[in-house]
């Protein structure tokens, strides 16, 4: 007996490749296979939002690229801190995307990891309370 003659079949189904391409979440897997990790990556948009985007207008001493390493690296250590559970809350400093803002503030961020859409493992970087 599977789940699907118990439950029925699935009214709707939402995957992580929809996602990605609604621009839910932000695929950096590329990027991330580069930090060290060795499944995919993903970003919520509000998390890229919120620590990667930069406005250029706000000046030159940011750019997306290196605010991405910034949160690559530290979900990179918070990953290999290990533990028993499938989220490790870190922290990266960064600079808000703002006119004017110059002095660097502590952002909380998630990173979790679970199965993909075929069940293999993914990680997903997301801001504390995000699901």
């Amino acid at each position: 007996m599977t789940l699907g003659d118990f439950f029925g079949p699935p009214i709707y189904s939402y995957s992580r490749a929809d996602a990605i391409r609604d621009g839910v979440l932000v695929d950096v897997t590329t990027t991330a296979h580069e930090a060290g990790f060795r499944v995919p990556v993903a970003l919520t948009a509000a998390a890229a939002n919120e620590a990667v985007t930069w406005d250029p207008a706000h000046g030159a001493h940011q750019d997306p690229t290196g605010r991405l390493w910034d949160v690559l690296t530290m979900a990179h250590l918070a990953a290999t801190r290990g533990g028993d559970t499938d989220r490790a809350g870190f922290h990266v400093l960064r600079i808000p995307n703002q006119p004017g803002a110059q002095v660097p503030v502590l952002t909380a961020l998630d990173l979790h990891i679970g199965p993909g859409d075929e069940a293999e493992p993914v990680v997903t970087i997301l801001l504390p309370g995000e699901d």
